[in-house]
């Protein structure tokens, strides 16, 4: 079986009596595309803040491709090959669209110095910025402020900034979340080529069921912070702790149907 890309082992966290995330222990793995499921309060976001760096652990260790990460910040994190979307989200709310994912173009390619030089002078690491636009459809709006985007291009943002940071794991957070109808299918057309390249790790925490249905290799089920299931989405979703606890269905629903 292929080494972990990213595991926890015990990850815990607690605020004051309260644990949101109880002694945790998974791993990730390059080709997967994993989705975190449960119900409001079940600790997702705050499993994701944990991996990602955003909080530190009560108890328990983070390893990236087998070396400890747990006490790295979320830039360094993100420097080792960890993408969170919003990590980069309005990195410069007053530049342009265009300007702000050349700019992760330049950090992803160590230039830091020239920050500020206009686009011009980065001919090349323009045309790659311009690739990432037109991979999430957003050349239309490539001289806009990105302040100034709606909220469905704000999320097409967060990805176009992802990519230019070129991760190894990828992690979405309900990447469409407030999205409209239409303008979903470019986010998930986007994950679902992302998950072609087998050298990819890829976590998605998702509600939506056919989002869920349609990208998933595997399921885990956050419930009260603790882990209550993990495995094939079919063999998951069929569980009765699961129906109960994230889809309501009661478990003797089908008996009595």
């Amino acid at each position: 079986m292929t080494e972990p890309s990213l595991e926890t082992r015990n990850l815990t966290i607690r605020f004051g009596g309260h644990t949101a995330v109880d002694d945790v222990s998974c791993a990730f793995r390059p080709g997967e595309l994993t989705v975190i499921v449960g119900p409001n309060g079940a600790g997702k976001t705050t499993y994701f803040n944990l991996m990602s760096g955003q909080l530190k652990p009560s108890a328990g260790t983070i390893f990236k491709a087998g070396h400890d990460i747990t006490g790295l910040s979320p830039s360094a994190r993100a420097k080792a090959g960890m993408g969170r979307a919003f990590q980069l989200t309005n990195l410069f709310p007053r530049l342009s669209v265009l300007e702000n994912v050349r700019l992760a173009v330049q950090a992803r390619h160590g230039i830091g110095p020239r920050l500020f030089r206009k686009v011009g002078s980065f001919a090349s690491l323009a045309e790659t910025a311009m690739q990432h636009l037109e991979a999430t459809h957003l050349t239309a709006v490539a001289h806009f402020p990105a302040a100034a985007l709606p909220h469905g291009d704000q999320r097409k943002l967060e990805v176009a900034l992802l990519l230019a940071m070129e991760p190894d794991i990828f992690m979405f957070d309900e990447p469409t979340a407030g999205m409209s109808v239409d303008e979903a299918p470019v986010i998930l057309e986007l994950v679902e080529k992302i998950k072609h390249d087998t050298s990819k790790t890829i976590l998605l925490v998702e509600h939506k069921m056919d989002v869920v249905r349609a990208l998933a290799d595997r399921i885990i089920v956050l419930n009260n912070g603790a882990l209550v299931a993990d495995g094939a989405p079919e063999e998951v979703m069929s569980l009765p702790i699961v129906r109960e606890i994230y889809l309501g269905i009661p478990a003797d629903a089908e008996d009595a149907a």
